[in-house]
């Protein structure tokens, strides 16, 4: 058996494998010498820079404000719908011809001032035709009482008997009756008569007109012939929910809260008006409690149907420190703002934070007045990093508008 061919194959195997091994130990020796080249890079680069060590990070552009005392307010912020003081839909009291329409639509109009008159005539002449009865009936009982007299001693004496002296008697209480009826006719017909004159229960604005001149009306139609609204004084109404309730009847107690209202987006200064109404239950389909507030209204800056921003007043937080409400940040733990070093360093400290108010917000604690915050930049910041504020008047000058908190002012509506 010729065992040539198993020697040559055994022999192929052993020069592959020793080709193998010195590849391997080829690439080997490669990444060595790359890895002692970039090493040695990295240690040239390292001499020229900064002593040796990792480059220090460039300053972060921020803008700061500075933490300041002020008074601030403690509100409630709700969303109102104005309401008429009051509002009264004019009807027709009696049937007849509208003869004449005094005034316009939207017209302002006074107490008293005349509004509707409806044709007169039937009326006078129902008038005078009931009091025609009275003075009839009037007479009779005059003749009545005359003759009762003269039947009352000739009974006495038996010239007529007592039956014709109650005969007579009654017939005056009768006809008393009768004159006690016909005198409240006349004066029912008196009473339609001035209905056919409409004055204006109050002063306000009237609407629609429902009904033009030369129809017939009826007495207390389904629709008023014109609904008129007083809106100075004029009442808003809102919501508030009911875990305000406790702190709302707490202060309400103590003295007269005073509430805020003016129309979204208006560049006017809202209204001071005063509380003036807490419904009796909380709607138990919204959880809210439902409140109105009474407001002098003479230049008709509140409209009725109008909604309004609404501001409830509780009490005033005399000195608290107060900070923009974009320098307050929210991480996992809470609450932190990035406090100013004096060498321009920035630190992350945790904060208390309270309520907000007019773009600020009250610190409870973590912060003293003075103390110097970023209020925009927080981003790009870590605790240690140096910061750079921007020129003021430049385009990312925002300190200098931050800054203007430092000038204590009127707060507005909680946040």
């Amino acid at each position: 058996m010729n065992h040539r061919p198993v020697a040559d194959l055994y022999h192929n195997r052993q020069q592959f494998a020793r080709r193998v091994r010195l590849v391997s130990a080829l690439l080997l020796s490669l990444t060595l010498l790359l890895t002692l080249g970039c090493s040695g890079s990295q240690e040239g680069k390292g001499a020229k820079g900064e002593k040796g060590g990792k480059p220090k990070s460039p300053p972060v552009p921020v803008s700061v404000a500075t933490s300041v005392a002020k008074d601030m307010p403690v509100e409630l912020e709700a969303i109102g719908t104005v309401e008429p003081f009051a509002s009264v839909g004019i009807k027709s009291q009696v049937v007849g011809v509208l003869e004449k329409v005094n005034f316009h639509e939207g017209d302002p109009v006074v107490e008293g001032e005349l509004l509707f008159a409806i044709d007169q005539r039937p009326f006078a002449a129902r008038l005078s035709q009931v009091q025609a009865t009275l003075a009839k009936d009037q007479a009779a009982l005059d003749n009545a009482r005359k003759q009762a007299a003269r039947y009352a001693p000739a009974a006495e004496k038996g010239y007529v008997s007592e039956e014709q002296s109650d005969q007579a008697l009654t017939s005056v209480a009768t006809l008393a009756a009768v004159v006690q009826a016909d005198a409240a006719a006349v004066e029912s017909s008196r009473l339609d008569l001035d209905n056919c004159t409409i004055h204006a229960p109050l002063t306000g604005l009237a609407g629609d007109i429902l009904t033009d001149q030369g129809n017939l009306v009826k007495a207390a139609a389904d629709q008023p012939l014109v609904t008129i609204n007083q809106v100075d004084p004029v009442k808003v109404s809102f919501t508030l929910p009911e875990q305000s309730l406790p702190e709302l009847k707490k202060y309400l107690a103590a003295r007269s809260l005073e509430v805020q209202a003016g129309p979204p987006g208006s560049i006017s200064k809202p209204l001071s008006g005063k509380f003036s109404f807490l419904d009796n239950s909380v709607d138990t389909a919204t959880g809210t409690i439902r409140l109105k507030a009474t407001f002098a209204n003479p230049d008709r800056a509140l409209w009725p149907g109008q909604f309004v921003n609404v501001r409830l007043r509780l009490t005033t937080r005399q000195g608290a420190t107060v900070v923009p409400v974009q320098a307050v940040q929210t991480g996992q733990t809470g609450a932190y703002i990035y406090v100013v070093k004096p060498d321009q360093t920035v630190e992350l400290r945790p904060v208390t934070a309270g309520f907000s108010a007019g773009g600020e917000t009250v610190i409870e604690a973590g912060l003293k007045v003075g103390e110097k915050v970023v209020t925009d930049g927080q981003l790009r910041l870590t605790p240690g990093a140096t910061i750079k504020l921007p020129e003021p008047g430049t385009k990312g000058g925002k300190a200098g508008k931050a800054d203007k908190v430092d000038k204590p002012g009127k707060s507005g509506a909680p946040q």
